[in-house]
């Protein structure tokens, strides 16, 4: 459970007198996510989700954030909205965190997606991307391709202990990315982690978005790769081509990639795994053993990875489906 830092009832019943959202009635903690300390709050206003951040995300980084979401909500965005203070403030201080309230998003977080709702979920990442156009805020990823040797020095020896020959494999698949990445693709406003847990569904209809706590300004094909990542392998980490496929085609149908996004797609693809394989990696060997929180295993991103690594034909991903120029804006 991702409960970093313990609230008191007589401490969240003080700070939520800053809102008009009611008096406390309870509150948990919630189990999804390692980042920070989420809490369901229940009041006599409804349902809320409290965020306290953690020492791990950069406080500078708080007002784009909160920035964004409140921005793509008001752009039609399904995604959860940031309340304000009476002062009309988004963030507070709670428990020496920086903490801030988003309103309830009603559904449910998916663990096996149709292709239907992966198509749903192209179709909502493109809204998201192109309402992110017009956002003033600018935030540089942090773990991006030329962050990730950092964060594999940092990780150390422990890299070895995870699984036999992992060491090597990272070695040779940064040298690789450092040499092949793009730097000429459009950019914009990006998720970063756009997970199952980070997506709430109603039926086969997208209800909202949450967590953009990675989110930044990137390549927006990157913002696909991940996805295709996390939402195109079933239980067995096989993959699914058809999830891809759709998922690229509710792109599609709303935003046209270029020529040179679908090209360069396979290389996102296999950034995107190894991003997701350090970070799990490094969290596996350096979070504290009586923190409360479930990691995620590196090892599901050790396989995804290889798979990467073994395509010969581009095709498999959906790229070949692509209609360019089809959609509403790049």
């Amino acid at each position: 459970m991702a409960v970093y830092t313990e609230v008191s009832n007589n401490e969240l019943s003080a700070f939520l007198t800053a809102y008009d959202i009611g008096t406390l009635l309870s509150y948990k903690g919630i189990a999804e996510g390692v980042e920070n300390s989420n809490f369901l709050l229940h009041t006599t206003g409804g349902y809320f989700i409290l965020t306290l951040f953690e020492k791990r995300v950069n406080a500078s980084d708080l007002p784009y954030f909160m920035g964004l979401m409140d921005h793509l909500f008001r752009h039609g965005v399904a995604c959860p909205e940031p309340v304000h203070m009476r002062t009309g403030e988004i963030l507070g201080t709670l428990a020496a965190r920086p903490a801030a309230i988003v309103t309830f998003l009603d559904g449910i977080a998916l663990s096996s997606p149709t292709t239907v709702q992966c198509e749903a979920l192209g179709g909502g990442l493109a809204n998201l991307h192109l309402a992110g156009l017009e956002f003033k805020g600018h935030r540089t990823n942090a773990l991006t391709v030329s962050d990730w040797r950092p964060l594999f020095d940092r990780a150390g020896e422990g890299i070895g202990l995870i699984a036999p020959g992992l060491w090597q494999l990272i070695e040779d698949e940064l040298g690789f990315l450092e040499n092949s990445w793009p730097d000429n693709l459009p950019t914009g406003v990006i998720h970063a982690d756009l997970f199952p847990d980070n997506v709430f569904f109603l039926d086969d209809s997208l209800a909202g978005f949450i967590d953009f706590y990675f989110s930044c300004n990137d390549i927006l094909a990157y913002d696909i790769a991940i996805c295709i990542n996390a939402w195109c392998f079933d239980g067995d980490e096989k993959f699914c081509p058809e999830r891809s496929r759709h998922l690229l085609k509710g792109y599609q149908n709303i935003r046209s990639l270029s020529n040179e996004e679908a090209e360069f797609l396979p290389i996102l693809i296999r950034g995107a795994a190894i991003r997701f394989l350090l970070t799990r990696a490094y969290d596996w060997i350096n979070t504290p053993k009586d923190a409360v929180v479930t990691l995620k295993k590196p090892h599901e991103y050790v396989n995804k990875l290889k798979f990467h690594q073994s395509i010969a034909n581009i095709n498999i991903y959906g790229v070949r489906n692509i209609e360019f120029g089809v959609g509403n804006g790049n």
